[in-house]
């Protein structure tokens, strides 16, 4: 019953894309981390045109264009979107050897990096908990 209450789905899909954030910058700081060990450190603004403009940052663009899309769904209230949301951030919470060159690097990241572990394990506990929502 409560799964289709708008209020009950709008703090879900909220929780989601603060666990969503919270992973995207650590995927960030990652691969910052990285970057900075061969070219040296970046300012802020450098960061912003790397992460814009650099190939090596390229495969964090499926998790922002999730959070951008869970934004909108919140902010225009179509929360009907909820199911197909759920599947595209399930994808992007799914590690894989063989998989797209984001699922590639996020394997690396939490092979890598204690915290990636941490903010993917928060995700999937509310992934979970959107499909039993009792």
């Amino acid at each position: 019953m409560e799964a289709h209450d708008p209020g009950s789905v709008t703090r879900r899909l909220g929780d989601i894309r603060e666990a969503l954030l919270r992973l995207h910058q650590t995927l960030l700081d990652w691969q910052r981390r990285g970057h900075e060990r061969l070219y040296g450190r970046v300012s802020a603004n450098e960061l912003l045109q790397v992460l814009l403009h650099d190939p090596e940052f390229a495969w964090l663009r499926p998790i922002s264009e999730a959070i951008v899309r869970l934004d909108e769904m919140m902010a225009d209230e179509a929360l009907a979107d909820e199911d197909a949301v759920l599947v595209q951030v399930r994808a992007l919470a799914s590690p894989d050897a063989e998989g797209t060159p984001y699922a590639q690097r996020y394997l690396q990241a939490i092979q890598e990096s204690p915290d990636a572990v941490l903010a993917h394990r928060d995700l999937l506990a509310l992934l979970r908990r959107s499909r039993d929502p009792r």
